[in-house]
């Protein structure tokens, strides 16, 4: 970004301003919100303001009506877009000047994520910095001119005086800016083809040193605050660290699942996890639980349980999802998408106690003293208003040995304890659920639930990840391998993006794993197909985040770092190289290496390693190809259940109770037996019947 360009505008605007909260106003009258399924959306279908959806019919209106853009974007759950809604949108004067300059359009970020990402690649360059709500200001045709996050009410106004003023004066110069934005916004996705090249142990030993060196060794997860879970992250080094016995991996991941679990960002009472900490300790959440971080999750405390059996993380996992069944599942068994910060209009209001509160709760003294000591509750509070988040600083023993109980004991009490605090608090008024229901982000839950089977062996849930991928199948998966986003009230809407095609081949994958199924790995691939077909640019050899048969936006972007989600072409890439490897199928293998090749100079010299972590773990696969564990028998389901209880990162689990054509099974099965074949490269050692046998081929 043109350094002149920014302070351009930051002089125009200036971005400061306090957060005080003004008289709301609001009408009767519905906006054009009001047919919108979105949760979001419709929260702000009574404001005075003039919104419209996002869509041709609203960018037609304002070319005719030649008016500027105003894309404000938000989510159900945020904090500040509510904070912003009823301090500027409710208030009739602010809408008054909204609505007789500008065309305003609302835009649910998690429905339209393509839409986001352009506008907030806007704001990114403008300023450096991006959040929700995200406010820009476009041209008719949507060309960004400027774009910033909350603003108070006086601050607002100034910045719609100002852009109305220049519309009429200087309407060049917002051309000129819109210009340079886009051409900015393009090139933010620019990547060059480099020749594939052999990867080495010092590439992976570097990056993990990189990666360490981020990590707050004291309280876990990035160092400073906020601090967010970013679970693809310490998938990544519970990967390496099994494989590489590195003992600084091992330490940074267990002291940041450990220091999560115990913190106020996962719900001591209830489970689940909150999006992130503001401060750098876990202990203050941003209260809004969203789907997709409890998904990710769950996968990883259930590996990092098959790989240390620590029975905190089974806890975790277990009472996680009891909440997702709890408060985020339908009676179809899919999926919502989020639970609102704030209840009330107080953020955290539904989690947090105050010491007279539990007191009063609790009767009995020994029982009442245990859960003030075990969750740590203040006369004072650790929190506004006299409340305590709850959260844990001492273990169960060491509670224990203070009141002459044992480690068992002290657990039952916090068990009935929690049950005791869920009762109590659900006579209270609930944060809100956006209950719309996205395919991404039910991939990613109905993975969870196949980790957590594997983990475990409940069979409940594989049931329910079973329940979940079908229904997706029915109601949002189109013969042609299509995909719908979402889904609401039993209908379906809005072409799906990368990311649905990606996390749901994904899951898909998973399923087929665990059962052996082959109906899913032939789902997966008929989907692998449309997005070759529609999302793949022959150019640059990777993914476009939209389809060739959506409306074109000013920028059709590619989602290419890892973040809170891992990105959608990593994601991708790593689907190639196991569909490749399943079908024996060169052309995805050479597609997954091209598309780690055009990444690794941006890896190799990135300073923070820990945004390509999803793409490392494909690196790893390629160092170290993955051992193929093909089963084949009447017993092929259950040995593969038992020998997946232990966490293997380099292995994957093929297999069929009867005939298969699948390359690696083709010409195995014998009715009377049940064999393993332990393979790698393609390459299969002799079959052997029993795990232990076969474990022993396993290792280097």
């Amino acid at each position: 970004m043109n350094p002149l360009f920014r302070f351009t505008f930051l002089v125009i605007l200036g971005l400061t301003g306090c957060k005080n909260l003004s008289q709301v106003h609001s009408q009767k009258t519905p906006n054009k919100l009001i047919n919108e399924s979105s949760p979001y959306l419709l929260q702000h279908a009574y404001n005075p303001v003039d919104w419209h959806p996002w869509g041709e019919e609203a960018l037609e209106k304002a070319r005719k009506e030649n008016k500027l853009l105003i894309v404000s974007i938000g989510y159900a759950a945020c904090h500040w877009c509510h904070v912003m809604e009823h301090e500027s949108f409710e208030d009739s004067t602010v809408a008054a000047m909204m609505n007789e300059h500008f065309l305003p359009i609302k835009v649910d970020r998690e429905e339209r994520p393509d839409v986001d990402d352009v506008y907030m690649a806007a704001a990114q360059l403008v300023s450096g910095r991006g959040g929700w709500p995200l406010n820009a200001f476009a041209l008719p045709d949507g060309r960004p001119i400027w774009a910033g996050t909350y603003f108070p009410k006086d601050r607002w106004m100034d910045i719609l005086k100002q852009f109305a003023d220049l519309k009429n004066t200087d309407y060049a110069r917002l051309e000129s800016s819109a210009d340079q934005l886009v051409a900015g916004i393009n090139s933010l996705d620019e990547i060059a083809i480099n020749t594939p090249q052999p990867y080495s142990e010092e590439d992976i030993e570097g990056m993990v040193k990189g990666f360490v060196k981020q990590i707050d060794l004291i309280d876990g997860g990035r160092r400073g605050a906020p601090k967010f879970p970013m679970p693809n992250n310490y998938d990544y080094l519970l990967k390496y660290a099994t494989l590489y016995e590195d003992r600084s991996a091992i330490e940074a991941l267990v002291t940041t699942v450990d220091m999560m679990a115990k913190g106020g960002i996962y719900d001591q009472a209830g489970g689940g996890f909150s999006r992130y900490s503001v401060d750098a300790k876990w202990l203050v959440p941003h209260f809004e639980k969203m789907l997709y971080d409890n998904g990710q999750l769950v996968s990883l405390y259930s590996d990092v349980y098959r790989q240390t059996k620590d029975p905190l993380y089974k806890k975790v996992v277990e009472q996680s999802l009891q909440f997702i069944e709890r408060e985020l599942m339908n009676e179809n068994g899919r999926f919502y998408s989020s639970l609102d910060a704030d209840s009330e209009g107080e953020e955290g209001k539904f989690y947090v106690w105050t010491l007279d509160e539990i007191t009063q709760i609790f009767t009995n003294e020994v029982e009442r003293s245990v859960v003030i000591d075990y969750y740590n509750i203040e006369q004072s509070g650790n929190w506004e208003h006299g409340n305590n988040i709850l959260h844990i600083t001492e273990d169960a023993k060491t509670i224990g040995v203070r009141y002459d109980k044992s480690e068992e004991e002290i657990n039952t009490i916090i068990e009935k304890a929690n049950e005791v605090l869920l009762a109590e608090r659900a006579k209270r008024i609930r944060p809100g659920l956006d209950d719309k229901i996205l395919t991404s982000w039910n991939a990613l839950m109905i993975k969870g639930y196949v980790d957590a089977y594997k983990a475990f062996g409940k069979q409940e849930y594989l049931d329910l990840a079973l329940r979940s991928a079908h229904a997706l199948v029915h109601d949002q998966m189109k013969k042609d391998f299509r995909l719908l986003r979402n889904y609401k009230d039993g209908a379906v809407s809005i072409n799906a993006f990368l990311d649905d095609y990606a996390l749901t081949i994904q899951a898909f994958l998973a399923l087929y794993e665990i059962t052996f199924d082959e109906s899913w790995i032939d789902k997966s691939k008929g989907l692998l197909d449309y997005t070759l077909t529609h999302f793949f640019n022959e150019e640059s050899k990777m993914f476009y985040f939209t389809s060739d048969i959506d409306p074109p936006l000013i920028a059709r972007k590619t989602d290419l770092a890892d973040n809170v989600i891992p990105s959608s072409n990593s994601v991708m890439a790593r689907n190639l190289y196991r569909l490749g490897e399943l079908f024996y199928d060169q052309s995805y293998l050479e597609k997954s290496t091209q598309m780690l090749s055009n990444m690794w100079p941006n890896i190799a010299r990135s300073q923070q390693p820990s945004y390509y972590s999803n793409w490392l773990q494909l690196q790893i696969d390629m160092v170290h190809p993955p051992f193929e564990i093909a089963i084949s028998g009447s017993e092929a389901i259950s040995k593969s259940h038992e020998m997946m209880k232990k966490y293997r990162p380099n292995a994957v689990y093929i297999g069929s109770t009867v005939e298969s054509e699948l390359p690696l099974l083709k010409y195995k099965y014998v009715a009377d037996a049940t064999m393993i074949y332990v393979c790698q490269n393609k390459t299969c050692k002799l079959p052997v019947k029993e795990i232990s046998e076969a474990e022993k081929l396993l290792k280097p």
